[in-house]
């Protein structure tokens, strides 16, 4: 009875994940339709997590690489950013692109996989 019923029950359903090639120097360029200028403060997050030793810089800069998926609808499926060993920076990068790309990229003809690259920069 119970083969029975297990066989009854469909089986969970795993969501598939894409992710991007391992080699981003293939990726074309993610362009926006408008460019905007970046907010004079978009660095202070950054530098005040370096300055607490949650982050390592070197100078007084970050880069950050970003792979974005754009569906065919032009909007955002998915952003993977290259891991830096700074996880509150990556992720801080990733959500300044999603609102920057967002109703701000051509609809590619399929869903297709693009680079950016996110650098911040402060006064020592």
């Amino acid at each position: 009875m119970a083969t029975l019923l297990a066989l009854q029950v469909p089986p969970a359903t795993i969501p598939f994940v894409v992710m991007p090639p391992a080699d981003w120097s293939t990726l074309a360029e993610l362009a926006f339709v408008r460019l905007t200028p970046p907010a004079a403060d978009l660095s202070d997050f950054v530098r005040e997590e370096v300055r607490a030793g949650r982050c390592v810089s070197n100078d007084t800069s970050i880069r950050v690489d970003l792979a974005v998926l754009v569906g065919s609808d032009g909007r955002v499926r998915r952003i993977v950013p290259r891991a830096i060993n700074c996880p509150t920076v990556e992720q801080y990068a990733s959500g300044i692109v999603s609102r920057l790309a967002r109703s701000n990229v051509a609809a590619p003809p399929h869903d297709s996989w693009y680079r950016t690259t996110v650098t911040f920069s402060w006064m020592p």
